[in-house]
């Protein structure tokens, strides 16, 4: 197939061709011969139902063949898309009949069948060649079009061909509900969306003026109203998960439900083409449920990439001066890169609960198109799928960016639906990813910086918490359960991951709530003291090794200054630790004693951690309260006539009893802490990767050769000749 005839032997009209006439077609579109865009060719080749059985050299030969020079099999095949530029034509083609199908209510099969194969054939030469790419400004696309060739002359004269494909395809999405005729383009297209941005794989993790990006930076020039449309519809695909109908076949299959020649090829060598894994799943799956959530999966994929892109803005540049694409003014820091405002996170941020009245109740006028939904749908979908990391980061995204969302989520009585599936994947910490873990303690610091919510999770009572194996919890507050899951994370950090960062969520969150807390359990009371006592230990191994008098004889006088340095910085971090959990202990027994008799009888019991750190110069004032509130108990638990020993139960009763006298006297007031949450100074280093990581974890595959966003580790042992996997 690698060089092209003249002109393609197709069937009789009417008849479906047969499998030389397609191949034929498929050499004709990589072949040297240019066809007008006005040609007949172009109607027959997207009408194609792409069942032919090819081997995977032949398409490779194809992609090759399309768009670079190389010596395959003795045969040498110019750069043939480069004088036919019929990649160009595809897109222009794919736009007009979605242009076709959101013009009228009645759309054919036909045209639907048009509009997939162009999707399809584009993502595969577009995967291909951004792939295989030399150069980083994509002149291999060869976008650029001839506008006075007949059939273009309504061709908008101040469009690029980008610009017109982007708006074809997202005007579609955000305008054409998601139905069983519909499903399978709407899998097209977002699939096509992913090839389309995926040019972010091969720039560097900081995004530079000269990154070039011609697809996504087009999606951001968008109008308003297609950027609302478009988030709100990727949105309620996420929220309803559109069941595909199990009695229909996609176009791009063969009747008996074999994949047709380009899946077959995809399946075999990923890395070359574009596997539709969603649409494969579908034939192979038992359940309908296994197969209808990849349009909601991809759907959630691709917001993710859209509203956390950030494009920077060389200072040379001038700044657009409309609304739909303006510099971010978070970005005022001397020498800090500038970036073009994102309205697709800004249209996520701005998104209001459909519930609501749409007048402003504040009377603020609201610029421009606004996307509405159901927030409590969303709340629910959230609550569902959470085990899946892409939800988390965009719970995050809502939480953080969405002050309406972060407010509704906070007056539910029900945060359990929330908390209950974050504080399990927070148990199960060693399955998970580092930022899969962040994620999820950030989404908790946020939401502890409400006192609401401090003060709610301690009203809601747990029947049981079947997934929590060390012992049996039954009627514990979800507030107790949340102080026993941060408490077993920093030990887990403590033990694996050794991250500051991560141990300071934990704490920050445990202080954040610690004002508020109402009946603590008495599982969480004692993890609490033994939190103390980890520390404390881990402290004084540190201080006992910084001072050992062996680093002085070590030969090498450098070698054992930064030892010792080390271990300066290391105690100071524990030291840091300690005093903000005993300001955790500190603040239930000054604001809430009453109403945790439990933490008390564990700051009793184990009294003793406290005493080696009486007379530190940074603990003193704090330890003056915990043992003001020891000296009042001890008191009064010497003064009671026992007959017997003590037993836990007796205990109690003395320390309920005495918790209604307890009056505070004594007690210093400090400040209460208080953590909130800031995004770094240029999150887009960690976003746009985590986005992407993301998106290649669910099945996406890209040439690991060609990733330049993150480290790539390439396992060459295990993969067929001329394949790689990431």
């Amino acid at each position: 197939m690698g060089a092209a005839p003249s002109t393609p032997r197709l069937g009789a009209a009417g008849a479906p061709p047969s499998p030389s006439a397609a191949e034929q077609m498929f050499a004709a579109l990589v072949g040297e011969k240019a066809y007008p865009i006005s040609s007949e060719f172009w109607k027959q080749l997207l009408e194609l139902p792409l069942t032919l059985q090819w081997p995977r050299d032949r398409v490779l030969q194809a992609c090759h063949a399309f768009v670079q020079r190389v010596d395959c099999a003795s045969l040498v095949f110019a750069e043939n898309n480069y004088q036919t530029k019929h990649l160009a034509k595809i897109l222009i083609h794919l736009v007009w009949c979605l242009q076709e199908c959101t013009s009228t209510t009645s759309v054919s099969s036909v045209v639907y069948r048009r509009a997939i194969n162009a999707a399809y054939m584009s993502s595969i030469f577009l995967k291909f060649i951004i792939e295989n790419a030399k150069t980083d400004s994509w002149q291999e696309l060869c976008l650029d079009i001839d506008r006075s060739e007949k059939g273009l002359e309504n061709f908008p004269a101040e469009n690029t061909l980008e610009y017109f494909l982007m708006r074809g395809v997202l005007d579609y999405i955000g305008s054409v509900d998601v139905s069983p005729e519909s499903c399978y383009l709407h899998h097209e297209l977002l699939n096509l969306m992913l090839v389309l941005m995926s040019t972010q794989l091969c720039s560097g993790p900081s995004p530079e003026p000269k990154d070039v990006h011609p697809f996504i930076d087009a999606a951001m020039l968008q109008d308003s109203s297609i950027v609302a449309s478009v988030v709100q519809k990727l949105l309620l695909n996420f929220v309803t998960r559109p069941k595909i109908p199990l009695n229909a076949s996609h176009p791009v299959f063969s009747d008996d439900g074999r994949p047709g020649v380009l899946q077959r090829v995809g399946s075999a060598a990923a890395n070359i083409v574009l596997l539709p894994y969603y649409t494969f799943n579908y034939l192979v799956s038992s359940t309908p449920e296994g197969a209808t959530s990849q349009l909601a999966d991809n759907s959630l994929l691709v917001l993710l990439i859209m509203i956390h892109y950030r494009k920077c803005i060389s200072t040379n540049e001038s700044i657009p001066t409309n609304n739909v694409y303006t510099m971010d003014s978070n970005t005022n820091e001397k020498d800090a890169p500038v970036f073009h405002d994102n309205p697709y996170c800004k249209a996520l941020n701005s998104a209001k609960d459909i519930q609501y009245d749409r007048a402003d109740v504040e009377g603020n006028a609201q610029d421009g198109p606004v996307v509405r939904l159901s927030f409590a749908l969303l709340f629910d979908a959230l609550g569902r799928c959470l085990n899946d990391e892409s939800s988390v980061l965009l719970l995050y995204s809502l939480v953080h960016g969405n002050c309406d969302f972060q407010e509704y989520v906070l007056v539910r009585t029900d945060l359990d639906t929330l908390l209950m599936p974050i504080l399990e994947m927070l148990y199960n910490a060693s399955r998970k990813t580092s930022n899969q873990i962040y994620m999820l303690l950030i989404i908790l610091l946020i939401l502890s910086q409400d006192s609401t919510f401090n003060a709610s999770v301690h009203k809601l009572v747990l029947p049981a918490v079947p997934w929590y194996h060390e012992r049996l919890m039954h009627q514990t507050s979800l507030g107790s359960l949340m102080v026993v899951i941060l408490i077993r994370t920093i030990k887990y950090n403590l033990s694996k991951l050794r991250d500051v960062y991560l141990h300071t969520n934990c704490l920050a969150i445990l202080a954040n709530m610690a004002p508020h807390v109402h009946r603590l359990s008495a599982y969480a009371s004692q993890r609490l003291v033994s939190l103390f006592d980890m520390l404390s230990r881990k402290y004084a191994k540190l201080a006992e090794l910084k001072n050992d008098k062996s680093l002085k004889v070590i030969s090498d006088q450098m070698e054992a200054d930064n030892i010792a340095d080390d271990m300066s910085t290391e105690l100071h971090i524990y030291t840091d630790f300690l005093r903000i959990v005993l300001e955790i202990i500190n603040a239930i027994l000054t604001y809430a004693l009453p109403r945790n008799p439990e933490v008390v009888y564990a700051v009793l019991h184990r009294q003793e951690v406290f005493e080696p750190f009486k007379n530190h110069p940074r603990f003193n004032e704090l330890l003056e309260n915990i043992y003001t509130v020891l000296d009042f108990f001890n008191s009064r638990m010497d003064m009671q006539q026992l007959d017997g020993e003590w037993s836990v139960d007796k205990v109690l009763e003395v320390i309920n009893k005495t918790c209604r006298s307890w009056r505070g006297e004594g007690m210093k007031m400090f400040t209460q802490l208080r953590f909130t949450y800031e995004q770094e100074s240029h999150p887009e280093e960690f976003f746009i990767p985590y986005a992407w990581r993301l998106v290649l974890s669910r099945g996406f595959s890209f040439n690991p050769g060609a990733i330049n966003l993150f480290p790539v580790e390439i396992h060459l042992e295990d993969a067929p000749a001329g394949e790689q996997k990431v």
